[in-house]
């Protein structure tokens, strides 16, 4: 959640983030009211229980009329005491439930709309001309089926739409990404994790995931858990309730973990293929530092982003999402979209978000520095999306013949070429 304070001195400033998401702003007026509520009701609660306190102080000393007196008046007190707490914990949950539901405050650099109202920050490499080389290229699924490495009819045999079966050298190619992913950050810092891919509600809620995401979550509602859809919520919630010395930052962390998510509202979108699936595994990064340097680290996560596409010799290009096609929890992000040949366009594969102190105020994390403590920033980015990465290596390096080229980086765990079957 925000700071309160901002909701108190800056109103306006709210206001104009939920008009950049393209939300309505009545819920700012609401939280104005919610929280000069809360705050009254506390005045109120603490004024009658100040007076409780002082007749518990005079009672002992008076006698006669007097004592009877002020033992009437605190049989009064002590209904008007149960009254006004009563009534500054609903109004304190009412505004807790409010502030819940408004998101991070976009960021007046991302670009204004919807969806497809983003930026083009820059474009890397070239798409291969599969014409001006005689022959159409084949989509991932077909080159799948030929090297025995995609099996989706047994996936949805065994699971139902939307989920495969990576076999044989599919199989081979996800744990050589996975390795030398995990590898790549170890190189760059990171720690290397797995966490559990079962979490509490708190820490689904608190990393903003029970908002406007709820319907893309899976509930196992007789243990109470959540099933991640990424990473970033086990390892936001990893320091939840927690004190960072200053010194320690920043901490990068890389979390390898299964992925589900419902894709309610995909109906139709990405049948085809493993692009679009209830499951999948991931690298993530994830960043703990302060609100200051936040803005400088979301351009290394990015620069990291790249340099993993790179290796991996994918056309590709960045683009600064619009601040109404933003999660709960960023304030801004970028996105690396592979070229994909067969879909004529570029596709998501990664993205890396800043949620400046969004999260880390929902999970009570907080550096402790010089001058005190104060809410930590927390950052993501996806360093490999499995299945979208093998589309985009399978696609990308075909050849007429049916196999596949792979880069440079993956030789020394694969070799150069995937072949077809015999």
């Amino acid at each position: 959640m925000i700071d309160a304070r901002i909701l108190r001195d800056d109103p306006d400033a709210v206001r104009a983030a939920q008009q950049r998401r393209g939300l309505p702003t009545e819920l700012v007026d609401e939280l104005i009211s919610a929280d000069e509520q809360r705050r009254s009701s506390i005045v109120a609660f603490e004024a009658v229980r100040g007076e409780q306190k002082n007749l518990g102080k005079l009672i002992p000393k008076a006698q006669g009329d007097e004592k009877q007196q002020l033992l009437a008046r605190t049989k009064e007190l002590s209904q008007q005491v149960k009254d006004a707490e009563a009534a500054q914990t609903e109004a304190g949950e009412t505004f807790e439930r409010l502030m819940k539901t408004l998101p991070n405050l976009a960021s007046a650099d991302a670009p204004q709309g919807g969806e497809d109202d983003f930026e083009v920050l820059e474009v890397i490499g070239t798409p291969r001309d599969f014409a001006a080389e005689g022959f159409e290229p084949r989509d991932h699924l077909e080159l799948g089926q030929l090297l025995g490495a995609i099996d989706v009819e047994r996936g949805a045999k065994v699971s139902g739409s939307r989920f495969y079966f990576l076999t044989g050298v599919g199989a081979q190619l996800e744990l050589a990404l996975t390795q030398l992913a995990m590898s790549k950050a170890a190189e760059w810092g990171f720690t290397p994790m797995i966490p559990p891919a079962l979490v509490n509600e708190r820490a689904m809620e608190g990393t903003g995931f029970l908002g406007q995401a709820a319907d893309d979550v899976y509930h196992l509602e007789k243990d109470g858990l959540y099933l991640v859809g990424t990473s970033e919520v086990p390892m936001a919630a990893y320091h939840s309730d927690e004190i960072l010395p200053l010194e320690s930052l920043p901490r990068r962390y890389a979390a390898f973990s299964p992925c589900f998510r419902r894709e309610a509202g995909s109906y139709g979108k990405d049948t085809r293929g493993i692009f679009r699936v209830h499951w999948f595994d991931k690298v993530e990064m994830f960043v703990y530092t302060t609100l200051e340097e936040s803005h400088a680290e979301h351009q290394r996560i990015l620069a990291w982003e790249k340099a993993w596409l790179d290796a991996l010799e994918l056309p590709y290009r960045v683009i600064d999402v619009a601040s109404g096609d933003l999660g709960l929890s960023a304030i801004r992000k970028f996105d690396c979209e592979a070229w994909i040949p067969t879909q004529g366009k570029y596709r998501e594969v990664s993205s890396a978000s800043n949620c400046t102190e969004f999260q880390s105020r929902r999970l009570d994390i907080r550096v402790r520095g010089d001058e005190g403590t104060t809410p930590a920033a927390t950052l993501n980015g996806t360093l490999c999306a499995m299945t979208r990465t093998i589309i985009a290596i399978l696609e990308n390096g075909q050849q007429a013949d049916g196999s596949v080229r792979l880069p440079a980086a993956l030789h020394p765990l694969l070799g150069e070429v995937l072949r077809p079957l015999p």
